[in-house]
């Protein structure tokens, strides 16, 4: 007598990991846009040279030579900033991900924390005016946060304080007593930071639109745009 046969089926299930969604502003609950950074792209494979001498180095060619000229210049071209205003270290990192020398993404990038900077601090003189120290403090580190990601060094450290007094602390009190703040304490730090941290903001601003406006070129034009 035969045994009736049994048929397993077994189902995968594959899960998909979702990506992040973007920050949202501390008041307006409105996504942040920020561009995504170009797909890396892979480096051409070197062309072998069947005659290329060995033993003593072979003086350069004409097309050699330019090619090193250009990497020399290009090293030279590293852009510059007043490193007390931007760290130079992140800018970089950020320049990185640009396709070409028109630097859409870090443009792009930059554009989208000036509107965020210029919306919060409407916002933190709401705040202000209404006393509201929960609110600052949440600004405070809104801010801190997309300005550490520029490399704009001052305005996150100023932001960085805004956050702690909106909690009613001083971290860089000596002693643990003198790290408690009143309501109006708190207020009045506040409100004299707002100043200054604006102004290091609008040095941000300026260094960046001259460094940007002295280094972008401009995409070339088409065949259709230049018959037009």
């Amino acid at each position: 007598m035969s045994q009736p046969t049994t048929t397993t089926t077994t189902t995968t299930t594959t899960t998909t990991a979702e990506k992040p969604a973007p920050a949202s502003h501390p008041t307006t609950n409105t996504l942040i846009p920020i561009p995504s950074p170009p797909a890396p792209k892979s480096p051409p494979p070197e062309p072998s040279n069947p005659k290329k001498a060995s033993g003593p180095t072979a003086p350069l060619n004409d097309a050699e030579t330019e090619v090193e000229s250009n990497v020399s210049q290009s090293a030279e071209d590293t852009p510059e900033l007043e490193a007390d205003i931007i760290n130079q270290e992140i800018f970089e990192q950020i320049l990185e991900l640009d396709e070409d020398s028109a630097h859409e993404f870090s443009k792009g990038m930059t554009d989208a924390y000036f509107q965020q900077a210029e919306q919060t601090f409407k916002d933190m003189d709401e705040a202000l005016s209404n006393e509201d120290l929960d609110v600052l403090s949440s600004l405070g580190h809104f801010l801190k946060g997309s300005s550490a990601a520029l490399g704009l060094s001052k305005v996150q450290a100023s932001c960085e304080k805004i956050q702690h007094y909106g909690k009613r602390r001083d971290e860089e009190a000596e002693k643990e007593a003198d790290k408690n703040l009143t309501e109006s304490e708190s207020l009045a730090r506040i409100k004299a930071l707002r100043k200054q941290v604006k102004n290091e903001y609008d040095d941000a601003k300026k260094c960046l639109e001259k460094w940007f406006a002295k280094n972008v070129e401009a995409p070339e034009a088409s065949d259709a745009e230049r018959d037009s």
